[in-house]
């Protein structure tokens, strides 16, 4: 029987340095990433799509027609809205490490709650459904609530729920919508993924147990508190444990790194593997993502994990 994982958020329009003065146009964002690269992890059996809401215009066909090619199926999960079109960002490296212009204020998927029916209905399609701390801080906080709301009866009828608390602060309306629009979220996660540097922006001094134990207390029955290049670690019903990371020869761009790890951990959990065994593969595929420029690494493929 065919299963889905569906992850739920805004993917946009990224330009990336080329070289020369000159950008390379491509289609990325946090959640869509992630089921870039589930679907790359998952069998043919597996349905990947993504729920989103676009324009009407060319780009977002052009977006919606990308998605399709690499695998995530859209078509069916994304609404269209007549005057509004896709956001833009443009990435900026120094070091290997990104950072990010946004053009996003007027983008169509900040309307993705608008259709509190048609939510649900998409959401209730998922086995897997993946979402993010950006997915809830692009909504206005009743937004927040009707997406949660839907994801708290698909998880009631069975669905696996996964939240990254990925933070951007400069989405959300103050750093108390912040911290409490990544706890509405976290209290419907069975996965979360934490950062440690995530963390401590949103609730001061906090080592990565302290971490795992915050959201192991609101439900959540796996946590995997990443550190960028450091330890991962994981928490479930065994326990907690320390995992290594996996060696990187040369960093040239992390963009995506925590999103190539959310997309296969998730994928690997899906299918059975246990919580150790689904992070390492996670952390192994990260550490080839770093190796290579943007975010959707085709290079990454080069080893099938372990």
């Amino acid at each position: 029987m065919s299963r889905r994982f569906l992850a739920i958020g805004e993917c946009m329009v990224e330009l990336a340095d080329a070289g020369g003065g000159t950008f390379r146009r491509g289609f990325a964002g946090d959640t869509f990433n992630a089921a870039w690269y589930a679907r790359r992890r998952l069998p043919a059996e597996w349905q990947v799509g993504y729920c989103t809401c676009v324009g009407d215009d060319a780009v977002s066909a052009e977006m919606l027609a990308f998605m399709e090619r690499e695998g995530v199926a859209a078509a069916e999960s994304a609404r269209r809205h007549p005057s509004r079109s896709v956001g833009l960002y443009m990435i900026g490296l120094e070091g290997g490490e990104r950072s990010f212009s946004y053009w996003r204020d007027s983008s169509a998927a900040r309307t993705l709650a608008e259709d509190p029916q048609w939510l649900e209905e998409t959401v209730a399609g998922g086995d897997v459904l993946y979402f993010s701390a950006i997915t809830m801080a692009i909504l206005p906080p009743e937004g927040r609530r009707t997406l949660w709301a839907a994801l708290a009866r698909a998880r009631a009828a069975g669905a696996t729920v996964a939240f990254d608390t990925n933070l951007r602060p400069a989405l959300w309306e103050s750093p108390e919508a912040m911290r409490e629009g990544v706890l509405l979220g976290a209290s419907v996660a069975d996965v979360a993924l934490p950062s440690l540097d995530d963390e401590r922006a949103l609730f001061g001094a906090s080592g990565a147990e302290a971490a795992a134990a915050r959201y192991a207390e609101l439900g959540a029955e796996v946590v995997a508190v990443k550190d960028g290049a450091g330890a991962l670690t994981l928490r479930d019903g065994r326990g907690v444990r320390v995992l290594e990371p996996a060696a990187v020869e040369r960093v040239v761009d992390t963009t995506a790194a925590g999103d190539s790890f959310g997309g296969t951990f998730a994928a690997g959990l899906a299918l059975g593997l246990a919580a150790d065994d689904a992070a390492r593969e996670a952390m192994e595929m990260a550490a080839r993502v770093v190796g290579a420029p943007g975010a959707l690494v085709r290079e990454a493929q080069a080893e099938e994990p372990k």
